[in-house]
């Protein structure tokens, strides 16, 4: 089964972009996973492709209309399409690992890449748009986001990584920050390799590697490990 990524935006030429690089630009050309960017305003009905007005109980900016986009949705994703239909925005629910994880598995993604003030709620609800956040920060508009969270997802499929164990030695596998790298010359500018990963000892490495993994995670995200300590009644 190939990961289908499905793309709309008012900028088709941001994609692949990074995508088309490194393993994600290799498993594409291989065909391990498709990516298709459709323009939105391909489905706007006035010459000038409008794809937006002004917000309802006025204020600044524009919002992006339902109706030119539920075009767009049912075109690129009709009835019977088992993928997720994603909206990138602010708002949305942080992504995680573990969702990453989840749309690996699955068949692919509808992306939706909004611009301008946001999207009108009603297609949001009438189409089931799944709304998604990369960070608490705002962009100029989805597409970055869409790469990233692709990125994030290419990564994962079968055959993508040389090494299919780096999926799952890393930050945010198990609810921890990973450990600290190192790597020859044993020495650099005075600072040695710590002499446990060069004893040969897997059992104290293995000890070693968490203990470092535990405490970058509590002076730097405190928070995942507090989700991941059992409740006390």
């Amino acid at each position: 089964m190939t990961f289908r990524a499905s793309v709309l935006t008012l900028y088709p030429e941001m994609f692949p972009g990074a995508l088309g690089l490194s393993l994600a630009g290799r498993a594409l050309e291989r065909g391990d996973w498709s990516l298709e960017a459709v323009q939105i305003r391909e489905f706007a009905s006035d010459r000038h492709r409008t794809v937006d007005d002004t917000p309802a109980g006025g204020g600044a900016g524009m919002v992006m209309r339902a109706d030119i986009l539920a075009k767009a949705i049912d075109h690129v994703s009709p009835p019977g399409d088992q993928r997720p239909r994603l909206l990138m925005s602010p708002r949305g629910r942080p992504l995680a690992q573990e969702r990453v994880r989840e749309l690996a598995a699955g068949a692919g993604a509808l992306i939706v890449c909004g611009r301008f003030e946001g999207v009108d709620q009603r297609v949001i609800e009438a189409r089931g748009l799944e709304e998604v956040s990369i960070g608490d920060y705002i962009l100029s508009g989805g597409e970055p986001a869409a790469l990233v969270l692709l990125d994030a997802v290419v990564r994962l499929l079968p055959g993508v990584m040389g090494n299919e164990a780096s999926g799952s030695e890393e930050s945010f596998e198990g609810g921890l920050l990973e450990h600290p790298h190192y790597t020859r010359p044993q020495e650099w500018e005075r600072r040695a390799i710590p002499e446990v990963l060069v004893s040969g000892n897997h059992g104290k490495i293995a000890e070693w590697r968490r203990a470092e993994a535990e405490k970058l995670t509590r002076e730097r995200r405190p928070d995942l490990l507090a989700a991941t300590q059992p409740v006390r009644k």
